[in-house]
């Protein structure tokens, strides 16, 4: 067999390692599918947080009264930061990444503070700015948030992996519906076309051979899209004005500019994003069989935090790990991380090649809806497996899970419960994942590891989660 290169993990890309029955049998989580399998199943992923990813840079840019021009600028820059960090995050090196299939994209928690900077004087040079404190704050603050890990033992993380799945249902509602803000919002007939993606995927999934089933989002949204494109969903002027090849170039809109009060609310969004990125990666650590340890964890945060860095210099936002593609490997079962380090190449490829970019752009929001109402239920779904683990009897656990998902859901059904709230507590609390998360922490902590009147402080049920004693501070 030929050696590309002396790092054994680039020379499986090319050639996939072969085993005897002698051979240790490598992890699900490393194996290199097929060339023709890898390309579906990473696209599968791209297609999944392609609207999600974009979403950022035209929601800033638009606040900002920006240009097209520059509005395509951001978005290019966007895709390909996105390709770059979740290579780093996949594949990894030294330190940084995970080493599971997790994609990268642009948090949304950090939207509401950059508007607030870029309008107010500020701009783009002030946002850049705050981002790039923050993401090397980011990479300081992993390894503590890496020894956290004990606080998130079955209790908290079913909670959390369920709280993420349900705040990104409306999501997906919204996209079926036509796109937040469509002149055509809620038509049946963008409704019919979502349902339409839906049928397709479940009867791949039920009926077809077991490699197709695992593309059945790729199958459902190709088929969605041809539907689609005949009853006028979709609009390829775009693909006709995107140039054919763009790079982004550090710091294209000016010097970085460093405010203070634009830092210390950048700041309070890093340690929200934190707190997501942490119930992703552990989430991703239950599906694929490889759970997350303090050392990977902390891997995975500086990858965040890196990967903030580059976004602040090549004129972008900050990263965090995307918790509708946690649902798609959930649904899928196809566990490497190659397939997800695939994806990253294809991004790359998009923030290269805007013309590609405004091809996969011109997908419509109900094909995607249709495929999110699979995705992120199966995310939802997967935290209730978790948390059927969990010893629910003579004890307090039920009550820690029901207060976490309401405090969780309450942004998500009111959007606005807290705007006349302090700006720092909206970031923190706006974010139903951040939110829930923290009081799944605290009510854990609360109920089963203080101290109780009168009675012993050992927790009944053992351990930290109320459920298995695996874990103990």
């Amino acid at each position: 067999m030929t050696q590309v290169c002396n790092h054994p993990e680039i020379n499986n890309l090319f050639n996939p390692p072969t085993f005897s029955p002698m051979t240790t049998p490598v992890h699900p989580v490393d194996e290199v599918p097929p060339v023709h399998r890898l390309a579906a199943f990473g696209l599968q992923h791209v297609l999944a947080m392609y609207a999600g990813a974009v979403a950022v840079p035209l929601i800033v840019g638009g606040a900002m009264k920006l240009s097209a021009a520059d509005l395509a600028y951001l978005i290019t820059a966007d895709l390909l930061v996105c390709g770059v960090a979740t290579l780093i995050q996949c594949i990894g090196f030294w330190r940084f990444g995970v080493r599971l299939p997790i994609m990268q994209g642009c948090t949304f928690a950090a939207v509401s503070p950059m508007v607030l900077i870029g309008t107010t004087g500020g701009g783009l040079p002030a946002i850049y700015g705050s981002v790039i404190v923050a993401g090397l704050a980011i990479v300081l603050l992993a390894p503590v948030f890496g020894r956290l890990l004990r606080f998130f033992p079955p209790l908290v993380t079913g909670t959390v992996i369920l709280i993420i799945g349900l705040s990104l249902l409306p999501v997906a509602g919204n996209w079926a519906a036509g796109g937040q803000g469509a002149k055509d919002f809620g038509e049946p007939r963008n409704l019919a076309l979502a349902a339409c993606v839906l049928a397709v995927v479940l009867g791949v999934q039920r009926f077809a051979p077991p490699f197709l089933s695992r593309i059945a989002v790729l199958i459902g949204m190709a088929v969605g899209l041809a539907v689609a494109v005949p009853f006028g969903f979709t609009d390829f002027r775009g693909v006709e004005r995107a140039d054919w090849v763009g790079i982004s170039t550090p710091f294209h809109f000016g010097v970085p500019a460093f405010n203070a009060s634009a830092t210390v609310s950048m700041l309070v969004v890093a340690l929200v994003t934190m707190t997501e990125t942490t119930g992703d990666l552990i989430a991703v650590g239950e599906m694929t069989g490889r759970r997350a340890d303090p050392r990977s964890l902390a891997d995975g945060l500086r990858a965040d935090g890196l990967s903030t860095v580059l976004g602040g210099v090549f004129n972008t936002f900050p990263y965090t790990a995307y918790a509708q593609n946690v649902g798609l490997v959930g649904m899928t079962r196809v566990r490497s991380r190659w397939v997800v380090a695939a994806s990253g190449g294809m991004l790359v490829l998009l923030g290269l090649l805007p013309k590609l970019g405004a091809v996969v752009a011109a997908i419509p929001a109900p094909v995607l809806g249709g495929a999110g109402l699979v995705m992120f239920g199966t995310v939802a779904a997967s935290g209730l497996r978790t948390l059927a683990a969990v010893d629910f009897k003579g004890n307090h656990n039920l009550t820690v899970v029901a207060v976490s998902v309401a405090v969780g859901m309450l942004p998500v059904g009111v959007p606005t419960v807290y705007e006349r709230f302090p700006h720092w507590f909206q970031t923190v609390m706006n974010s139903g994942i951040s939110a829930g998360c923290l009081t799944a922490i605290v009510l854990n902590l609360l109920f089963n590891h203080a101290p109780r009147m009168g009675a012993s402080a050992v927790p009944e049920a053992g351990g930290l989660a109320g459920g298995g004693g695996e874990q103990s501070v």
